[in-house]
């Protein structure tokens, strides 16, 4: 099913056939549906993958707001052993008809089990494994991965950021535009990250190894690190994209795991750009057992602006040199 879905999703232009082999070799490491993954890697929005969900398996979408308030008694009439063996969730009830979420579409068998079961016509509607996991936690109890709760954008759980105001993002591009030298673009881009990593930490390549440059919240100064292929840092650095998920206790992690004192749940490492080059890398966590804000948009965009800098930097310093 994994390999059909992403050929519909390669076939209707949403992602290519590069982004669909990294999608499935991460799927072969952490599980979960390849939608999912897909997501995780920043290549679809949840949103997006939902209404191509629908369209694949010529079902209607369910609405978000209809998941975010479910009434107790519709809820009621799947059982908790139900819901999650066939990962469904009811969230609508009119007279005869029973609308409800599925992670799968449902065969005939299953319609008239149900139907049998709660005395309703089954009405199927198709979800994302985000949405619908988040809606078995709420209604169910049914405990989620750390993974899911950092990927999935709970709309009605998210914060409001400062760094979400257009005047305190022109503020930022203001440093980093005036930035002139590498320490006070790096000083800028840890010091932003505050807003929603606990500890950070940047990397530069100094031949074959990884140098610790500076940290927040983590003692790097100084410390190499080999960054072989099965790495989370040799992943980073092969596919030039970057990394979201937990820190894997592997034998070519040991040193970062003895840097960050664990293996955190959550952490991101992205890739440092300078003329399509990998100068170095960028890592963020909330420690070792917290989650960090589900919106990756902002550090991103911290990161390509201190790229810019660092370039904007080099160029300077070459012509100072003529």
């Amino acid at each position: 099913m994994a390999v059909r879905l992403g050929e519909a999703l390669v076939k209707d232009s949403l992602i290519t056939r590069e982004q669909l082999k990294l999608a499935l070799e991460r799927q072969v490491i952490f599980g979960g549906r390849i939608g999912t993954n897909i997501v995780e890697l920043g290549i679809l929005k949840e949103k997006d993958l939902a209404s191509f969900l629908g369209r694949f398996f010529r079902l209607p979408v369910v609405n978000p707001s209809e998941l975010s308030a479910v009434d107790g008694e519709i809820i009621a009439c799947i059982s908790r052993e139900l819901a999650e063996k066939f990962k469904m969730v009811p969230f609508r009830k009119e007279r005869k008809r029973l609308h409800i979420a599925m992670q799968d579409p449902p065969s005939m068998a299953l319609i008239d089990e149900l139907r049998f079961t709660t005395g309703f016509d089954i009405m199927p509607y198709v979800v994302t494994e985000l949405r619908l996991l988040y809606a078995l936690e709420k209604y169910y109890g049914t405990e989620r991965d750390l993974r899911y709760i950092s990927t999935f954008n709970k709309e009605e759980e998210v914060k409001p950021m400062v760094s979400d105001s257009k005047e305190q993002m022109q503020k930022v591009k203001d440093q980093f535009s005036s930035s002139a030298t590498r320490e006070e673009t790096i000083g800028i881009l840890l010091n932003e990250s505050r807003k929603i990593a606990l500890r950070a930490a940047i990397f530069i390549f100094k031949g074959e190894k990884l140098t610790g440059w500076k940290g927040r919240g983590l003692d790097v100064d100084n410390i190499e690190i080999e960054a072989p292929p099965h790495s989370v840092f040799g992943e980073v650095l092969s596919k030039r994209n970057y990394y979201r998920g937990p820190l894997l206790r592997i034998r070519e992690n040991e040193t970062l795991i003895s840097i960050v004192g664990g293996t955190p749940q959550d952490c991101i490492m992205i890739p440092i750009m300078i003329r399509d080059k990998v100068m170095g890398i960028f890592y963020a966590d909330n420690g070792n057992s917290s989650v960090m804000d589900s919106s990756l948009n902002f550090i991103n965009m911290l990161v390509r602006m201190a790229s810019i800098s660092f370039e904007i930097i080099i160029m300077k310093k070459k012509i100072m040199d003529l």
